[in-house]
């Protein structure tokens, strides 16, 4: 059943939804070319996916399990290099991960993620008081001044970093989600981002403060003994400002998409019918925020259900194509529905490396919108929803861009 001839994926990512039915169609894994001719298994199916997810056998340290990558045939300039020379909480594996899982957990506890409603009440509040001065009629892009700000703020203010700092890694970020990046600018991605980490975790240590940068630089000892090394420190920052924010912005601006073209969906949740949580995990089972997540590793030979996955081999998990597998939620799976009984999915990954935002992820999710749709209740899209432009990447699945108009608009006061 094992196919060794590779589909090559489209790096420009125009129509990941179309790629994933496709790949999802040739069988429960899929060799694929990644740029640079790397090639690599995608996993599609939802049920396979939660089994490679849960799989011992299954890692993301390219340090220990890809041998491409320690004997050097992988080079320091190619397209993904950052995605997995990072050496931090996400590609970590066996004690080092629990060790990494443990100190940064400290920071996504219940208590404390209730502790920043506040905070995301204000900053949704500050950005939408800056967004009500816009003249009537005149169009606003909507994922550049309020689904960007507002989960980038928030993570900066958890890390603690000030908005010089986040200016200075935001086009970074950009850069190293775009699968169409040119060897160059792949290898300056990956000394941009550690060149500014470094810069702001040593401006941390000169003026530490209240946040989970200051902590993790305090960190000594484990209660098994480890130490969180350097490099540790400086790529996890990193993943947590990351993924806290790109993912986020993708998500808000999905979801607005998603509610201004079922106007009837919409009212569901404006009269009540519906509620916010609807919205959000039918976001997130139809439209994940992080498409394809690169990448996990076979440290041993893994057979998925007649397909031999070999040892060292790179494997792409899929989870936009996992939330619409029609094996899970029918024929309709493709179909935006908040109505349906059914929303699972695992866009927040499943297993060990489970995301410990997801807790944050959903309370900004819930505070932005229903604010958003107070504020703005007849906001509505500038262009025809087809012309809405996709991200140049088949890691990511949100818009360059997405451009509405606001018109009356609710004063903050009169909630």
């Amino acid at each position: 059943m094992e196919s060794r001839c590779p589909v090559a994926l489209d790096i420009t990512g125009k129509d990941i939804h179309a790629e994933a039915e496709h790949l999802r169609s040739l069988g429960p894994a899929t060799l694929i070319e990644l740029p640079g001719g790397v090639t690599a298994w995608a996993i599609t199916d939802y049920e396979t996916l939660r089994k490679v997810l849960t799989d011992t056998r299954v890692t993301k340290s390219a340090r220990a399990h890809w041998p491409a990558f320690t004997n050097g045939e992988i080079r320091p300039d190619w397209e993904l290099i950052s995605w997995v020379a990072m050496d931090n909480i996400s590609t970590s594996w066996g004690s080092d991960h629990k060790r990494l899982r443990r100190l940064v957990g400290k920071a996504f506890t219940p208590r404390r993620i209730e502790a920043v409603r506040p905070l995301i009440v204000q900053l949704t509040n500050e950005i939408l008081d800056a967004l009500a001065a816009t003249p009537p009629g005149e169009i606003v892009d909507l994922r550049q001044q309020f689904a960007y700000p507002l989960p980038a703020r928030l993570v900066a203010d958890i890390i603690g970093m000030d908005e010089t700092a986040l200016a200075k890694t935001a086009p970074v970020i950009n850069m190293m989600v775009d699968t169409t990046v040119s060897p160059e600018v792949a290898h300056g991605i990956l000394m941009g981002w550690r060149d500014a980490m470094s810069e702001f975790i040593a401006s941390k240590r000169a003026n530490p403060g209240e946040d989970i940068t200051s902590d993790l630089i305090a960190a000594r000892d484990d209660e098994d003994g480890g130490k969180l090394t350097e490099g540790e420190l400086t790529d996890t920052i990193f993943a947590i400002l990351g993924a806290g924010s790109e993912t986020t912005i993708n998500f808000l601006s999905n979801a607005v998409t998603n509610l201004l073209t079922h106007p009837d969906q919409l009212e569901l949740v404006r009269s009540g019918e519906k509620s916010w949580d609807d919205v959000m995990e039918e976001v997130l089972r139809a439209e994940a925020p992080l498409a394809s997540l690169p990448l996990r590793f076979a440290a041993d030979d893994v057979d998925l259900d007649g397909v031999l996955i070999r040892k060292g081999d790179p494997i792409l998990v899929n989870y936009l194509a996992a939330g619409r597998d029609p094996k899970l939620h029918g024929e309709s799976a493709c179909e935006f529905d908040i109505t349906r009984a059914d929303k699972e999915h695992i866009s927040f990954g499943y297993g060990p490396h489970y995301c410990l935002g997801a807790g944050i992820a959903r309370l900004v999710g819930a505070i932005g919108l229903s604010t958003l749709f107070e504020r703005f209740p007849d906001i509505n899209l500038a262009v025809p929803a087809e012309e809405l432009q996709p991200l140049p990447t088949f890691i990511m699945n949100g818009h360059r861009s997405l451009p509405v108009r606001l018109h009356a608009r609710v004063p903050a006061e009169a909630h």
